[in-house]
């Protein structure tokens, strides 16, 4: 399963060579990752432990799905229950774990809940990618940008039980939460305007600033496209993405 490395330290028989020997013995504890060691003899000796490839790799990997457990079990708690309702006792209690494992995992609720945020965006920058891979004009590629933004953010809110009322309540709450995900959006955003200005089908000053703009500007339609609020004024989701795209691509300016 492993190697070992067999250390020995000799004292050198001075006064101080116990103070020596500490020295010595914390610098190679931090070198070595902390050793067990012992003391036999005339000297000390620390034994080290080397994983082989294969032990590191899967160590890795069930970090990986405890990590995972966790934060599927905190979104299935959360839509249930609520995030305020939900502790993280609960979260430990429903993975199987004791509260100290989730604690070197997370060191908060709301860091947990970022996660299950992150992770659950996760799906909406897969989609994403896979319009930027896709063979059609850069214009094409920003009208389905705005719509899959719109449909896969009321598809990732609207599975989530009550976690969909939080959204509504505290929309502040959430914008916090992703907004490491929005910077992952507007990266994506402007390839594709770039891609544009390269085949001049677009025109813009400041890419990464329009981008921004953009991808907030959208982020401000979720409630209401989620609610499907705007259907009482005759505008439903195709119209919506539409007019969106519209606006972007042409502006109101007459040309």
């Amino acid at each position: 399963m492993f190697d070992s490395i067999l250390l020995r330290i000799f004292s050198d028989g001075r006064s101080n060579g116990e103070k020596i020997l500490v020295r010595i013995e914390e610098k190679l504890l931090n070198l070595l990752n902390n050793p067990n060691y012992v003391q036999f003899g005339g000297g000390f000796f620390l034994l080290y432990n080397i994983d082989s490839p294969s032990d590191t790799l899967r160590k890795t990997e069930m970090v990986k799905k405890t990590r995972e457990k966790f934060i599927e079990v905190a979104r299935q708690l959360f839509a249930r229950k609520g995030v305020e309702n939900t502790t993280m006792n609960d979260i430990a209690s429903a993975s199987d774990k004791g509260r100290r494992t989730i604690y070197t995992y997370f060191k908060s609720k709301r860091e947990i809940f970022n996660a299950v945020i992150d992770n659950e965006s996760e799906q909406l920058l897969v989609k994403l990618r896979m319009i930027l891979a896709k063979p059609i004009s850069p214009e094409e590629k920003l009208q389905e940008y705005v719509g899959c933004r719109l449909q896969t953010m009321r598809e990732i809110v609207s599975r989530n039980g009550s976690l969909r009322a939080g959204f509504f309540r505290d929309v502040r709450k959430v914008d916090r939460a992703r907004a490491i995900i929005t910077r992952k959006e507007a990266a994506l955003l402007i390839e594709i305007l770039h891609e544009g200005i390269a085949t001049g089908d677009f025109r813009i000053g400041n890419v990464k600033e329009c981008a921004l703009v953009i991808v907030n500007a959208i982020h401000g339609l979720d409630v209401p496209y989620i609610r499907d609020s705007l259907s009482q004024y005759g505008l439903g989701d195709e119209k919506i993405k539409k007019v969106i795209a519209d606006l972007i691509l042409n502006g109101i300016m007459a040309r």
